[in-house]
């Protein structure tokens, strides 16, 4: 079993920024991409960003290419979402999720084996 756990969000002024975290436990080993999803009150969960275990391939939807930023650091078992110059677009409940068994990395959510709790994210305008 792996638990994802999820932190950083908050309330921010449009043009500001968040960091948020992704602490991995459990079977870390078994863990190769990682993802961020999010959800906006009544709309469908969509993808924001993907990196693979090594974080030389990274995958970002269009709505956030050059404004968010997915990292990694495996000796911390941990992942990161920097988000710079948010917009009120943003706001919703990010999702962090681990995908095992295969490397490919995968914009669908169906395609990931574990989900964190979702931290909040909020952005004023």
């Amino acid at each position: 079993q792996v638990q994802l756990v999820e932190s950083g969000g908050g309330l921010v002024q449009a043009g500001g920024s968040l960091r948020l975290s992704c602490a991995v436990s459990g079977r870390t080993f078994t863990v190769y991409p990682m993802g961020w999803f999010r959800q906006a009150p009544g709309k469908e969960q969509e993808f924001v960003a993907a990196i693979s275990w090594s974080g030389d391939s990274t995958d970002y939807a269009d709505s956030v290419k050059g404004r968010f930023t997915i990292a990694r650091d495996n000796a911390k078992n941990t992942a990161y979402l920097q988000m710079d110059n948010l917009k009120p677009e943003d706001t919703a409940i990010y999702y962090c999720a681990a995908r095992t068994s295969f490397t490919r990395l995968t914009v669908y959510p169906d395609e990931y084996n574990y989900w964190g709790q979702g931290t909040q994210v909020t952005v004023s305008s």
